[in-house]
């Protein structure tokens, strides 16, 4: 019974410090140490939000540079997020991609169907990952200045400036951030 007991103290001072003081260094940490006060980094035009940083946002219009697909349904919804499961060899998951690449090269008639980026057409693992590489980026450059009536040097300065580079120049890849760089795009075109 005295070994019942001790047991039951350890788990009960576990819960407590797992449950509440744990829980508390992490927020004491991200207020000194995390971006943003550890709170979700929002992005923003002429003063209004525009959505989340870190999650992914539709953008079907040619105007706009596009993400990855996601299997999280319509929106992007997070709550939904997830992978689709389905593996390479699947049937309906292989319809899917060609779907997207058919998609994909409607809007980009100067594209041969192997220059479409595997990731253009794939969902990430979340089904939400709000990045692309640059080359995803540079590939749809034409498609945005013809639809904008921009200059294409000038769209592909653009995404120059939005490319991140990994962190410390060591851990990651470069990416870029879809819905950053529809925000400097729209600011460029609000400067004109």
């Amino acid at each position: 019974m005295k070994t019942l007991w001790k047991s039951l103290k350890i788990t009960i001072a576990f819960c407590v410090f797992f449950s509440v003081f744990y829980i508390l260094i992490l927020w004491i940490f991200t207020q000194f140490a995390g971006p943003n006060k550890g709170d979700a980094e929002v992005a923003t035009l002429n003063g209004k939000v525009v959505g989340a940083a870190n999650v992914d946002q539709l953008f079907t219009q040619d105007i706009y540079f596009w993400g990855r697909p996601s299997n999280a349904g319509d929106g992007y919804d997070a709550s939904s997020s997830s992978g689709s499961n389905k593996g390479s060899t699947n049937e309906e998951y292989l319809a899917d991609v060609e779907a997207r690449i058919d998609t994909f090269l409607v809007h980009h008639p100067y594209l041969n169907r192997k220059d479409v980026p595997a990731e253009m057409v794939t969902a990430s693992g979340s089904g939400l990952d709000p990045d692309i590489t640059p080359a995803c980026a540079y590939v749809q450059v034409k498609r945005v200045a013809q639809a904008r009536g921009m200059n294409e040097a000038d769209v592909k300065a653009i995404v120059d400036k939005a490319v991140e580079k990994p962190l410390l120049g060591l851990f990651g890849t470069e990416k870029v951030n879809v819905l950053k760089l529809n925000i400097a795009l729209e600011e460029a075109n609000q400067k004109k």
